[in-house]
């Protein structure tokens, strides 16, 4: 399977940052399935660290090997995926050590739900039914270096 990584840079080499901002499943190495989502967070990037160039690394992803990490997977924008993205959100304690998560990304649409249902304004199910109708993105947030070893490198495009 085909996974890519949207930057201001190349990275052929993936390593696992701490991010300085709190992200969606957690700190670790994100990739889409997406080229076109890919394309969108490079452009992003550069634009908000003003430097470098728009960039997707493409990369080969062996699930034939996944059997042996911890993974989370969301189907869908559901009340346990909102739960535990506002808990990496808030930088919360997760209480079990995942290698790999799956699951939509909080987009431009969806963060105003859940900064509403992380401000109170909203219950779980009243987020959740204006999450669902959205169709979501996924992302591949790979939170173990045991887990980016599955991560060939393939290709870089400039976008």
């Amino acid at each position: 399977m085909k996974l890519y990584h949207g930057s201001n840079i190349e990275v052929k080499s993936p390593q696992i940052q701490s991010s300085l901002r709190a992200l969606d499943f957690g700190t670790g190495f994100y990739t889409t399935s997406s080229y076109k989502q890919a394309e969108k967070w490079a452009k992003a990037v550069t634009k908000r660290r003003r430097t470098g160039i728009p960039t997707v690394t493409i990369y080969n992803f062996n699930e034939a090997k996944i059997s042996n990490l911890n993974i989370l997977k969301f189907e869908s924008a559901n009340g346990e995926w909102l739960d535990f993205v506002v808990k990496n959100r808030k930088l919360l304690p997760i209480t079990e050590n995942f290698d790999l998560v799956i699951g939509p990304v909080a987009n431009d649409s969806t963060l105003p739900v859940i900064d509403d249902y992380m401000d109170g304004r909203y219950t779980k199910e009243q987020a959740v039914s204006h999450l669902m109708p959205q169709n979501l993105t996924d992302q591949y947030a790979f939170l173990t270096y045991s887990a980016l070893e599955l991560l060939n490198f393939e290709e870089v495009k400039v976008v």
